[in-house]
């Protein structure tokens, strides 16, 4: 049988997305985004921002910009999501309206500012009515990302996590800290605060065992810091090894390289979990003993789910295990 059959007993495998959501909010942005995302291939989502990237009464033009950029030759690989205005906004409907016509290239849409999960569910079916004239059906749902940036969406985050169609919890640590009023300080909003302070702690471990517990995509929240690379590069690490998250924006073109290098798995660790799978397909998935440790299925999905993430970011497998992966194992044909 195969691995992702045995492993998960029938069961969905945790979805998997790029490590790193490259936000782009003007034209001259989300071109050169675009740009750089024919060049390296799709490592990094891009999601352009029609939230903060709009002016001031060109909301419909930038999301008539946004569609355009979505059904254009230049979208090569289908990875570009956009964030629309938040469900309170007069130009969400506007946004979901004109940005859906373009649903069939669109890879997901972005929901900031909900304040539960009742908000995401009237969004979502908002989202379906517009996608399924634009001949995105049932079948095929466009995935929601949920911004996680207020009391009440944190309060309810198992819960939103647990709606089909979101993919993905992200956290937006700014506007969480600006909605405590000065009672956390500023420096909350960044390092070493952000991974210090006990509200912003407790905030980003919620979300992030809330998309473990539904199989779903932690993102974490923006480095503001965008002339030092070095300090993405920490965050991230950060991010992941300490606080279980599997993918974070990125603002600036110079921290996408930062942030994929970070998230994707070592070269020793992919040869470890080659040889561990490879030996336990030998061995039919039953226990196996390597190195003088113990190894059986729990390992066995630790090690398969390296080997995806090493995938997806682009690595080439050990021939040994190459054979393992068939193109349903792409993470992203699970969307």
């Amino acid at each position: 049988m195969h691995p992702s059959e045995v492993l998960f007993q029938g069961n969905r495998q945790p979805l998997l997305l790029p490590a790193c959501d490259h936000y782009a909010g003007s034209e001259k942005l989300m071109r050169k985004s675009i740009a750089l995302q024919q060049e390296l291939g799709p490592l990094f989502d891009i999601t352009l921002d029609c939230e903060d990237g709009a002016s001031a009464g060109n909301e419909a033009a930038h999301a008539r910009l946004v569609a355009e950029l979505l059904n254009s030759d230049d979208n090569k690989f289908n990875r570009i999501g956009a964030r629309v205005h938040d469900v309170g906004s007069p130009f969400f409907a506007q946004d979901v309206e004109i940005i859906c016509a373009a649903a069939p290239r669109l890879a997901y849409l972005v929901l900031p500012k909900v304040h539960g999960v009742q908000e995401v569910l009237d969004a979502v079916a908002l989202i379906n009515r517009h996608a399924a004239k634009a001949g995105r059906g049932a079948d095929n749902p466009l995935p929601v990302h949920v911004l996680i940036e207020t009391h009440g969406a944190l309060r309810q985050a198992y819960d939103i996590a647990a709606i089909p169609q979101v993919q993905c919890l992200s956290f937006g640590i700014m506007d969480f800290v600006s909605a405590h009023y000065g009672a956390i300080p500023g420096a909350a909003m960044r390092t070493p605060g952000q991974f210090t302070h006990p509200l912003v702690v407790r905030a980003k471990l919620e979300i992030a065992a809330a998309c473990h517990a539904h199989g779903k995509v932690p993102s974490h929240n923006v480095t503001t810091e965008i002339k030092d690379t070095a300090v993405a590069a920490n965050d991230a690490q950060r991010a992941a090894a300490e606080f279980g998250y599997t993918r974070m924006w990125s603002i600036h073109p110079n921290q996408i390289k930062p942030i994929i290098k970070t998230f994707t798995p070592r070269l020793s660790e992919v040869n470890e979990a080659a040889a561990i799978l490879h030996e336990a397909a030998a061995a039919q998935w039953g226990p196996i003993a390597q190195n003088g440790r113990l190894h059986d299925r729990a390992s066995y999905r630790y090690y398969w789910t390296v080997l995806r993430r090493a995938k997806l970011a682009g690595l080439s497998l050990p021939e040994s295990v190459a054979a393992l992966m068939n193109p349903a194992d792409h993470p992203l044909e699970t969307n």
